[in-house]
């Protein structure tokens, strides 16, 4: 086995099968594993009272034991979409109107859509990687035992997670980019910070909230049918997540002083700001096309209906959920505004446990889910 240790994350957008499929024939003593170091002043804890104390976060334990779903058995990976058909609906791209985008022959549109859903399904699979992390730190640095067993089991949840966007990005899609800046310089904060409390924020309440929205506005806008499943599962598992995370914070919130609620809330503030810049299409897809950069993602900014309104919509769920948590203190208030997002805080928020939703059989009702959101 090789280990290959970078300083920074690879660049380079990959496309498979590799080498005429030469994976399938490595043995793990051919394979080079690359990698890069961070580091955490991480302070663990034992628990020695092993009484359940939090009712609400166990029975979400038992929901995530109940609800596991395998990647090989319980997808069909037996077809693939034909790559000479768009992989999502085009009324959504929101370069349809660009000059660049419209003198493209029909099939290099296709084309530009396939590396579309590459950019984005990269982002998810190196931010599931992220939380697998994270979540493996919170087993360890969560104060009770309750949450260090839902921990436990969100780890075993974002390991799925990482399996199946990269499964389907090697074997359907054929296209992986590299991971965002703006995106790791996030995972980077959480996951190099000493403070348990600050990991739940940026992870159970900033990304999991994100990747909700997300990845229920790309299954409806999807037309391939085993990445509509996929993100059907996905997304029950997100949901147990962010349920976990603001239940959890919320009473712990209250104990904090006000000097280290508004230090929280900064974190939050900026996380948002972070996120709303990751969103964008990776510019190594312009690059594949021969657009420029800078004027392509000013055209993308300048969508004043669309882009920018997507992404405050976005927002929408975290905004109620920080609020609900008490993190919309009255210095960080005027700064979310600024940003436009306050309009979202009384928005159904992920407080209360909808278990009629996430005690549904795993593999029936799949109507009923998509059309209820």
């Amino acid at each position: 086995m090789g280990l290959q240790k970078l300083d920074k994350a690879p660049s380079k957008v990959r496309y498979f099968p590799e080498e005429d499929d030469i994976a399938s024939k490595l043995t793990p003593d051919d394979v080079d594993h690359i990698y890069q170091i961070f580091e955490t002043p991480l302070t663990g804890s034992y628990n020695w009272d092993y009484n359940s104390a939090d009712t609400r976060i166990r029975k979400l334990y038992e929901l995530g034991k109940q609800y596991n779903w395998n990647v090989e058995t319980d997808l069909d990976w037996s077809t693939k979409f034909p790559k000479d058909q768009y992989p999502t609906d085009p009324a959504f791209n929101p370069f349809i109107d660009y000059p660049p985008y419209q003198k493209l022959s029909e099939a290099e549109k296709i084309r530009f859509e396939w590396h579309q859903l590459g950019s984005s399904l990269s982002q998810f699979l190196h931010g599931e990687q992220g939380a697998l992390l994270v979540a493996s730190q919170l087993v360890c640095c969560a104060p009770s035992y309750d949450a260090k067993l839902f921990a436990a089991s969100q780890t075993f949840d974002e390991a799925r997670h990482v399996e199946v966007f990269n499964k389907f990005l090697t074997t359907q899609v054929e296209i992986m980019y590299p991971i965002n800046p703006n995106l790791q310089s996030l995972l980077d904060k959480i996951l190099m910070d000493e403070r348990w409390d600050l990991k739940f924020i940026g992870m159970q309440v900033i990304i999991e909230s994100l990747a909700l929205t997300v990845f229920k506005t790309a299954r409806y806008t999807t037309k391939i049918p085993l990445l509509n499943e996929i993100f059907r599962l996905v997304i029950r598992d997100e949901a147990r997540h962010v349920t976990f995370g603001i239940n959890y914070l919320e009473e712990y919130v209250k104990t904090l002083t006000d000097e280290e609620r508004d230090d929280r809330a900064e974190f939050a503030l900026e996380a948002c700001f972070v996120m709303r810049n990751r969103l964008g299409v990776s510019p190594e897809v312009f690059k594949e096309f021969g657009w420029d950069v800078e004027a392509a993602n000013e055209f993308a900014e300048g969508i004043k209906f669309g882009q920018d309104d997507f992404r405050n919509i976005l927002f929408s769920r975290i905004m109620p959920n920080l609020k609900r948590i008490g993190l919309l203190t009255d210095k960080i208030r005027p700064k979310f505004d600024e940003m436009g997002l306050l309009v979202y805080e009384n928005d159904e928020h992920d407080g209360e446990i909808q278990w009629d939703k996430l005690t549904r059989p795993l593999f029936e009702n799949r109507v009923t889910e998509l059309a209820e959101g």
